[in-house]
């Protein structure tokens, strides 16, 4: 076994677990593990801190995934065609979600860092599945649809790139597996009507409007 390739993956589970939200969090006075969805991820920074914030932290979880499948191969010779790339990013993300310095306790969901990973390795197929999210989520307010859309837009985008069932496209298939797995509360609260839209503050259930409307004040009373 590779031992460089082998340190290389265990570097990589490191860089892929530092807590990129906790740490902005801390900074504005908030941890985010008590805030919002309670998730250590772009979305809940967005949500409580702001637009800046959340750019931020998807900039940097994002670079967690680039670097491993760049950086890493090159430090421990191995080739970038070989399957150990695929190993340091898949750990990267296993990091993200699960990161050491929390203890293993939930971090983000993985789609930022798993963006990363295929934006190193796959840039073309990455980039398609950018666009899907930007598109559903700027039409839909929902950023969970668009991290659900963005992940099946990846393995098409995938499938046409490698026209053939290879490692990576099976590890992509998998990636996307598991964010719909991580996104199961998510995809619960879509199909209930109750999944918070950016900008709002919460989430409002379809028999939510009426029932607001009935209770409104009249004219009389607002005065």
């Amino acid at each position: 076994m590779n031992l460089g390739a082998a340190v290389c993956v265990l570097a990589a589970y490191v860089i892929g677990s530092f807590p990129t939200a906790l740490l902005v969090g801390k900074a504005n006075g908030i941890d985010l593990r008590t805030v919002g969805s309670g998730n250590l991820g772009a979305t809940n920074v967005l949500r409580n801190i702001g637009w800046k914030a959340g750019l931020t932290v998807y900039a940097v979880d994002m670079l967690k995934g680039v670097l491993p499948v760049v950086v890493l191969p090159r430090l421990s010779g191995v080739a970038l065609n070989s399957s150990w790339p695929i190993v340091f990013g898949i750990a990267a993300i296993i990091g993200h979600v699960r990161p050491i310095f929390l203890l293993g306790k939930s971090g983000g969901k993985g789609v930022a860092t798993a963006s990363g990973v295929f934006l190193g390795m796959a840039p073309l197929a990455a980039g398609i599945a950018f666009v899907a999210f930007v598109i559903t989520t700027t039409i839909s307010k929902f950023v969970s649809l668009g991290s659900l859309v963005g992940a099946v837009a990846l393995v098409g985008a995938m499938w046409i790139h490698e026209r053939a069932i290879t490692p990576l496209l099976i590890v992509t298939a998998c990636v996307a597996a598991f964010v719909f797995f991580t996104h199961r509360d998510n995809i619960k609260r879509l199909r209930n009507g109750t999944e918070r839209k950016i900008g709002r503050t919460q989430p409002v259930a379809p028999n939510d409007a009426s029932a607001s409307a009935a209770a409104a004040p009249g004219p009389s009373e607002t005065r």
